[in-house]
């Protein structure tokens, strides 16, 4: 069983930074591959970034290539989501995700993903 705690959401406006923690429980954190969603109102949930159990590997939505990175800090049982050069468009509620996988292994696909946290919103005014 993993629990998500997501933070560092908040108000920016446009071409701003954020950058968001999840922080996981659970001592096989570092088995489990993470990844970063997001849904906007009225909107299906999308994939935004993904990172194997090692860190190795990274995977980005093209809509956020080059402006996002995702890390992760096995040691602290957390992964971050860089977020630099903000748009509007980027306005939504932000979840983090675990799925086990292993290796270089990114999963992109929400169903691939066992456990959610509650997510955090994230605001870009124009």
């Amino acid at each position: 069983q993993v629990q998500l705690v997501e933070s560092g959401g908040g108000l920016v406006q446009a071409g701003g930074s954020l950058r968001l923690s999840c922080a996981a429980s659970g001592r096989t954190f570092s088995t489990y591959a993470m990844g970063w969603f997001r849904q906007a109102p009225g909107k299906e949930r999308e994939f935004v970034a993904a990172i194997s159990w090692s860190g190795g590997s990274t995977s980005y939505a093209d809509s956020v290539k080059g402006r996002f990175t995702i890390s992760r800090d096995n040691a602290k049982n957390t992964v971050y989501l860089q977020m630099n050069s903000l748009k509007a468009e980027d306005t939504a509620v932000y979840y983090c995700a675990a799925g086990a996988a292993y290796g270089r292994l990114v999963l992109e696909t929400a169903h691939s993903y066992a456990y959610w946290g509650q997510g955090t919103q994230v605001t870009v005014s124009p």
